[in-house]
């Protein structure tokens, strides 16, 4: 038989990455150069957001935190964003 689960126990779950990338992404797209926030994988299948930048600008890399609330963050230099 399965206990039931406790609703406390939901507010204890860490939080997912969409939710920690939907709580970052403003403050992330305020910074100079930052054109797109998502998530994707690395090389070894780990989840991790994906910070976009038009351009190599070092002072805004210094500004990315590695990692937001237990997740990878990585930075990619994927040029300008337009709107099709």
């Amino acid at each position: 038989m399965v206990a039931p689960t406790h609703p406390d126990e939901e507010s204890e779950r860490p939080p997912g990455i969409r939710e920690v990338k939907a709580r970052h992404e403003s403050l992330l797209l305020s910074m100079p150069g930052v054109v797109s926030v998502g998530i994707g994988m690395d090389p070894g299948g780990t989840p991790v957001i994906i910070v976009g930048l038009d351009r190599h600008r070092p002072e805004t890399i210094e500004e990315i935190p590695e990692e937001l609330e237990g997740y990878p963050v990585q930075v990619e230099m994927v040029g300008t964003v337009r709107a099709l």
